[in-house]
């Protein structure tokens, strides 16, 4: 599969789905690379990426939900791990502690979950667990980003050594503090922080009265900072034991950077799976907005778009409550191009685009808004001509820009080409541009390619009707008002609609008279027919539409009588086996009965014994002997209708029990019922209904009538409120 141009992608507006997905991403990085999705060329590759997206559409609506997958880029983390002797920052460690234990998680999760997601499973399968990253950093660095003290014994130690000097920081502060207060050396405020440090607020006529470092003054230069010299000794030890810790850190940093560095290129697989399952979540987001799905994938050029929406045209209408109108087109090798005609403003247009973004998205991965029962192919190349591409810049005019185009086209097109041309031939003279149109459509005929055209051309709707392998197609319009209708029909060109639309525009009818004489007499009619042939057809799809939904009525109220007749028959023969068994157990009840009668009379049990034994025979007789190949057979019968039983019996058990779960939860919502005396209620389990004669403490006590029982009020279901 080919690369496709930039240009097709611009045409059809593609880069404005892909912002619409990057806005559903949860992180940066994820944002930039769902920027960047483009066609895949790998068909392999492609099937996988749309499966592992239909999977994760297929989470956000089960239980199974999959893990969170937010996380923070570590680019700058990676580029530092490939030079040597550097070392990581705290949060470079948090994030790729967060990013290793967010994979471990959803490798877990897939491994459990195989059966529902085996595309997702096996992409995780790719690359090994490491969960000694995440416990060496967590090991150092708490949960708030700091170094935790038992990261290593000697920080542990500088630690506790610095406890020990700012307990004596401050007793020997407290001590001079009350020893120069006594002396009314201080300020009312008496004590402040410099640069970290608790110093004294001496008035500044008693400065040299007080030994110690001065620290600073106050804007009016009354107060003196001043931090005691008892206090300044063990502020030169905590910050020889500050120091100490910084070197400590710093060492036990680039021990663990260290020990990571060999691991950057699985930290980089993990950061790209972590930002692959972000773009399919946001993929997963776009399609459940707008009820998209993975059509079947088919082997053979077959495309078959129903109920096919174009995505940006139904989000936009979804935010304005309006209608978005499905399209439905098919191309197959026995109907390669389609000629779209018919008035401008009726949905040509879109409908082309509308096909073209499709068939971008899904080769792109992108699940697409269509009927379940849709199908699509790929393509190596898309090609596309779409709206006015005048070029200023190199002096073309739109026909030229257009007429070069078409030799691209030319020299691309093959049998594996989806090309979509809007107004197709248009911008020179109709006559000549036509016939050019015409031979440019027979080329890509005879070269198979696969396409969708829009025209207003006489010439190009006639090849349409000629060539065996194009059809025409038209958007309907209403014959009466001439407001579009959205809808395609294939199989018949459409007029447009030109002198109707301009006489119900106000122009006046003798113009509109003059300009038909002007024309050739049998385009008119050409058109005429056209424009009636549409009408005739839209009352033909009604009344088809009609007696399609009666005759699948039919149909259905067919089958159930069928399935009735069935039902019937089946209970008559099991009627008759069993009148048959019982006439049978009858008779030979009979025979017993007779056996013993005469055996109570003469007591001979000789005779008797013979008797028994010559009915026994009559009755084996009657009975096949049944070979063991036969028993087995029956015995594997037998075992798989166990089998299908036990099978049913689990799911109506299943169904049971989420029926009762349901049950629970709506009688949890229900309002409680406040009962009270002579109210009639019946318990819930059962049927009988007595009034309550008594209430105590949630226990309510019921009257039967012929006898009384109590039961707590939770258990009663009330029947009849006290008249």
């Amino acid at each position: 599969m080919e690369s496709i141009h930039s240009k097709t992608l611009q045409d059809l507006e593609f880069p404005t789905v892909l912002k619409q997905i990057a806005a559903r991403s949860l992180t940066e990085l994820g944002k930039e690379h769902a920027l960047l999705v483009a066609p895949i060329s790998d068909t392999l590759e492609l099937k996988k990426v749309l499966g592992q997206t239909s999977e994760y559409l297929s989470s956000l609506i089960s239980e199974n939900k999959i893990p969170a997958h937010s996380f923070d880029s570590i680019n700058n983390e990676l580029k530092l791990l490939k030079i040597e002797n550097t070392t990581l920052e705290l949060v470079g460690f948090r994030r790729i502690s967060s990013i290793c234990t967010t994979v471990v998680t959803h490798k877990k999760f897939f491994k459990k979950f195989k059966e529902y997601f085996p595309l997702l499973f096996e992409y995780t399968e790719n690359f090994e667990v490491n969960t000694e990253i995440p416990a060496l950093i967590n090991g150092v660095i708490d949960k708030f980003g700091e170094i935790k003290d038992n990261a290593s014994n000697t920080l542990l130690s500088i630690r506790r050594q610095k406890n020990q000097v700012k307990g004596k920081i401050n007793q020997s502060f407290l001590s001079a503090l009350n020893t120069y207060q006594s002396s009314d050396y201080l300020d009312d405020i008496r004590e402040s922080v410099v640069e970290n440090r608790r110093v004294l607020a001496v008035k500044a006529m008693y400065r040299k009265k007080i030994k110690g470092s001065v620290m600073g003054s106050s804007k009016t230069g009354s107060i003196i900072y001043i931090e005691p010299e008892a206090t300044l000794r063990y502020s030169r030890e905590l910050n020889n034991l500050e120091f100490d810790e910084k070197e400590e850190i710093q060492r036990i940093l680039n021990e663990l950077t260290g020990y990571i560095r060999p691991f950057s290129y699985l930290l980089a697989e993990y950061q790209r799976f972590l930002c692959h399952m972000d773009i399919t979540s946001a993929k997963a987001k776009y399609a459940s907005e707008m009820n998209a799905l993975l059509p079947k994938i088919s082997e053979e050029k077959q495309m078959y778009l129903r109920d096919a929406y174009h995505p940006l045209l139904f989000l936009s209408n979804k935010i304005k409550k309006e209608k978005t109108y499905p399209q439905t087109i098919e191309l197959h090798s026995e109907n390669r191009i389609i000629v779209i005609s018919g008035p401008n403003a009726g949905g040509k247009s879109i409908t082309l685009k509308t096909i073209g973004l499709l068939q971008l998205m899904l080769q792109s991965g992108l699940l697409v808004p269509v009927h379940e029962r849709s199908k699509m192919c790929l393509f190596n190349k898309i090609l596309t001509d779409i709206g006015d591409n005048q070029s200023i810049e190199n002096q073309l005019s739109t026909y030229s820009y257009r007429l070069k185009n078409m030799n691209q086209f030319l020299r691309k097109c093959n049998s594996n080409t989806l090309f979509l041309i809007d107004e197709f031939g248009t911008g020179s003279d109709p006559e000549l541009g036509g016939a050019l149109a015409e031979t440019f459509l027979e080329v890509f005929y005879e070269r198979q390619a696969y396409g969708v055209i829009t025209t207003h051309y006489a010439n190009l709707k006639l090849l349409a009707n000629e060539l065996p392998h194009i059809s025409n197609a038209n958007m309907l319009f209403n014959g009466k008002t001439l407001e579009p209708t959205f809808q395609l029909v294939l199989g018949e060109a459409g007029s447009s609609f030109t002198f109707e639309v301009a006489q119900k525009n106000g122009i006046p009818y003798s113009l509109i008279n003059k300009a038909k004489k002007k024309i050739e007499r049998g385009k008119v009619r050409f058109d005429a027919t056209i424009s009636k042939m549409q009408k005739e057809r839209s009352k033909m799809v009604q009344t088809g539409s009609r007696l399609q939904e009666e005759e699948s009525k039919a149909r259905e109220e067919g089958r159930k009588l069928e399935e009735l007749n069935a039902k019937i028959k089946s209970k008559l023969e099991n009627y008759q086996e069993l009148y048959d068994h019982n006439q049978r157990m009858i008779y030979l009840g009979n025979k017993v009965n007779t056996l013993a009668e005469r055996y109570f009379r003469d007591k001979k049990k000789r005779i008797l014994v013979s008797e028994m034994l010559r009915v026994v025979e009559t009755e084996n007789s009657k009975r096949k002997k049944k070979t063991t190949k036969q028993i087995k057979i029956e015995k594997a019968k037998k075992a798989v209708t166990e089998k299908e039983v036990i099978e049913k019996v689990q799911i109506i058990r299943q169904e049971k029990k989420v029926e009762k779960k349901k049950a629970i939860v709506k009688e949890k919502n229900k309002p409680k019922t406040i009962f009270k005396v002579g109210d009639r209620v019946r318990l819930l389990d059962g049927k009988s209904v007595g009034s309550i004669d008594k209430l105590e403490k949630n226990k309510a006590f019921i009257n039967y009538g012929i006898f009384t029982t109590n039961a707590h009020v939770d258990q009663l279901e009330l029947v009849e409120r006290k008249k």
